[in-house]
């Protein structure tokens, strides 16, 4: 679903988490794409993924793909990724799982934080992509 206003268009897909809170899947501006964070749950069943970080990041990488397709985007438009993880313990299964997403030329600029997150959640991935029309 999009809905478009004077300044920017919001878009929702159910092939992703619904929001928890006041906030959209995604906005845009023109062709910057802004993707809300995405984790490791899945969308059917509403369930975190179980087995560490990889299959979080895995499965949190398969809605970021979800919500930039509704929104007329790929990861190859991606330009910069914000990865937050709860310890550092998770930065080698994390860092495997993310290069398999991303093709050549080579990964979007990123940014990784260790954080707090929603008790289960050991992974979180914001996206800015800039759309081709």
């Amino acid at each position: 679903m999009t809905q478009r206003s004077a300044a920017r268009e919001v878009f929702h897909t159910d092939r992703a988490p619904a929001p928890v809170a006041a906030y959209s899947q995604a906005c845009a501006s023109g062709p910057i794409l802004s993707v809300a964070g995405q984790v490791g749950i899945d969308p059917t069943s509403g369930k975190i993924t179980e087995g560490g970080a990889g299959p979080q990041t895995e499965q949190a990488l398969r809605n970021l793909d979800a919500v930039l397709t509704a929104a007329g985007a790929s990861l190859e438009d991606v330009i910069r990724m914000d990865c937050y993880l709860t310890t550092t313990d998770h930065l080698a299964a994390f860092n495997e799982a993310y290069a398999r997403w991303f093709s050549a030329p080579g990964p979007p600029a990123r940014t990784t934080v260790i954080v707090g997150l929603a008790e289960g959640l050991l992974v979180e991935l914001t996206a800015l992509a800039v759309r081709r029309d």
